[in-house]
């Protein structure tokens, strides 16, 4: 017996939120029955359609991929190269996406699944899931901008940024962690400081790190302990 709006969400094809907005328009049905409420529990096997078309079930899949520069963080591009054509034939067709984005010329850990609740977990601004990212610069970051990024900043065009850390690392290099995901965040942020962002690498997100054993284009299955590190249940992986 599981929760319907779990069994829905578990598809990669809705959020529970989006789940549940499914059950209140009355367009789920367990055995011709139609169900409103998300916490029903719906038995093994149960007949469940929605919009009259049988729910499939997908095998969840999860993949760590250190993601090369140049490489587009999107399912599919006309002309550029794009995150799933890392990967073989096989895992094409199993709908996986990317759990947020990187830049194009960023590289570094990005999560790919099917699994679209985890990806609503993980992404959702309320959650405030911190993403690490190291940055070469054109110059070393200072204290006055340390205390800038832990007090958050408001960026020339208006966007309020959360309270972010930042650390120098070298002569010309940084480690700045984010509880949101802005666009190109990390770079903006720093040139408002006066800095410019060489190299962008990301290295974490959530309790996720970057296996450093990967080289830029490769990828592999999350481990036991990473999966349990994120809340994924039972034995489940590519």
């Amino acid at each position: 017996m599981e929760r319907l709006d779990k069994l829905l969400s578990s598809t990669g094809r809705w959020s529970r939120r989006e789940a549940k907005e499914l059950l209140r328009q009355g367009r789920v049905t367990v055995e011709g029955r139609a169900v409103l409420r998300g916490e029903e529990k719906v038995p093994e096997g149960a007949a469940v359609l929605v919009d009259g078309a049988p729910l499939t079930l997908e095998r969840m899949v999860y993949l760590m991929l250190h993601k090369p520069a140049g490489v587009l963080s999107a399912t599919k591009d006309r002309r550029q190269k794009t995150v799933l054509d890392l990967l073989p034939d096989h895992l094409k067709r199993v709908g996986l996406f990317p759990v947020g984005r990187l830049d194009k010329d960023t590289e570094g850990l990005l999560l790919l699944t099917n699994d679209g609740e985890l990806a609503h977990r993980l992404l959702s601004p309320r959650k405030h899931v911190d993403k690490a990212y190291y940055a070469r610069l054109d110059g070393p970051v200072g204290e006055e901008d340390i205390a800038a990024f832990a007090g958050g900043m408001v960026l020339e065009d208006g966007t309020r940024c959360l309270p972010a850390g930042l650390e120098p690392v070298g002569e010309d290099g940084c480690l700045v962690t984010l509880r949101e995901g802005k666009f190109h965040q990390v770079k903006r942020m720093l040139a408002a400081r006066g800095r410019m962002v060489r190299y962008l690498k990301r290295l974490s997100m959530g309790p996720l790190r970057l296996d450093e054993a990967l080289k830029p284009g490769q990828w592999r299955p999350l481990n036991g302990d990473e999966m349990e590190q994120l809340g994924i249940p039972g034995e489940k992986g590519e």
